[in-house]
């Protein structure tokens, strides 16, 4: 993967076979068969259609819709590096990416989001009732996967995959709680270290996901195991911010915004509290730093007011300033590669998707 085109094209090659290994988890079209199968035999009469109607149908509307599928690639390259078979891991792949798309449903929800990959957000399409219950079903899906044990694992990386499972999404519903409660305070009165560390929880403990699963179904050590998880939670804080970055970016470029899957000035509009805004708002002159505080608190924020909000983000540098970190922590994550047995073509393919997460322009 030498640049970022050859990271695209990778991540293009592998979205098929993502995507067929997830049909095998969640089908289209769900049976009775596959009920019977994956949830065990009705008690009295599975509704069929109903099911279908409230979980696959509203789920692979958004999985239909895009999305880079680089967690399970990520994870796929980790455990080729680490000396497994990809076709024979191929199923595990998919549980970051299913656990992923359950948390942005609920996110949509919680954050009152009206658009996700360039369509009508899902709660807004079925319903919230529906999308809750879609996106709580795909915490628990992947979990089958474990217990079908496609690649045949001991009992003891079994449960090794169970408890990190259980300490990872527990950490992610934090980071939520705390974004949920920076996003309902009219103030922005956090810490940059407070931010980084909702990250690490939201957005890192589904990256530390993919690097710790990748070294148990592989066989190594918890030394191993928590370097590449602390590699893929810097990447992914590293990818936030680097999503936040965009949503400026294409809103300053108004003929892009479409292309980057959500409206304009999403960001600002939500109240969402970022690096950019929390050093805005630490580095601006007090007027001026009230006014963007005012902006974001304000649910009827108009397009002029995103714009202004965007030049004090601007006029302290925030861009910038957030790129820099980006760009410091993607090197720190490619550090924790160093002790790491991988392959020589695993070691650079990682070593560039850890700067293409900050250069991507998508």
């Amino acid at each position: 993967m030498p640049d970022r085109e050859g990271m695209r094209e990778a991540l293009a090659e592998w979205r098929p076979e993502i995507d067929r290994e997830i049909e095998r988890v969640l089908p289209r079209d769900l049976d009775a068969d596959y009920l019977a199968e994956f949830f065990g035999a009705a008690h009295y009469e599975y509704d069929e259609a109903a099911i279908d109607d409230a979980l696959s149908t509203p789920v692979w509307d958004l999985l239909d819709r895009g999305g880079k599928r680089w967690r399970a690639v990520a994870f796929l390259v980790l455990a080729d590096g680490l000396g497994g078979d990809p076709a024979e891991l191929l199923p595990y792949a998919t549980i970051p990416e299913i656990l992923h798309n359950g948390t942005i449903v609920v996110d949509d929800v919680e954050d009152e989001a009206t658009m996700r990959r360039g369509e009508e957000a899902v709660h807004h399409r079925y319903g919230t009732d529906v999308a809750l219950n879609a996106g709580n079903a795909l915490y628990f899906i992947p979990l089958k996967i474990i217990s079908r044990n496609p690649a045949d694992l001991d009992p003891a990386a079994r449960l090794r995959i169970y408890e990190m499972l259980t300490y990872e999404l527990n950490r992610t519903h934090l980071g939520q709680g705390m974004d949920i409660r920076w996003h309902n305070d009219d103030a922005v009165d956090i810490t940059e270290d407070a931010y980084m560390e909702m990250c690490a929880c939201k957005t890192g403990s589904l990256g530390r996901i993919v690097g710790r699963l990748a070294a148990i179904v592989t066989g190594h050590d918890e030394q191993v195991e928590e370097a590449l998880a602390r590699y893929m939670e810097k990447v992914c804080i590293a990818f936030q911010i680097g999503d936040d970055i965009l949503d400026v970016e294409h809103t300053i470029d108004a003929d892009r915004a479409g292309d980057f899957g959500k409206a304009f000035g999403n960001d600002i509009h939500e109240g969402k509290k970022t690096l950019m805004t929390v050093h805005a708002v630490a580095h601006a002159d007090p007027e001026r730093a009230r006014r963007l505080e005012g902006i974001l608190a304000d649910p009827a924020s108009t397009e002029a007011d995103v714009l202004e909000a965007i030049d004090v983000i601007q006029a302290t540098d925030g861009v910038d300033y957030a790129r820099e970190e980006a760009y410091r922590l993607s090197a720190e994550a490619r550090a924790h590669l160093d002790d790491v047995p991988l392959s020589d073509d695993a070691r650079a393919q990682m070593d560039e998707f850890a700067r293409f997460v900050v250069e991507r322009d998508a």
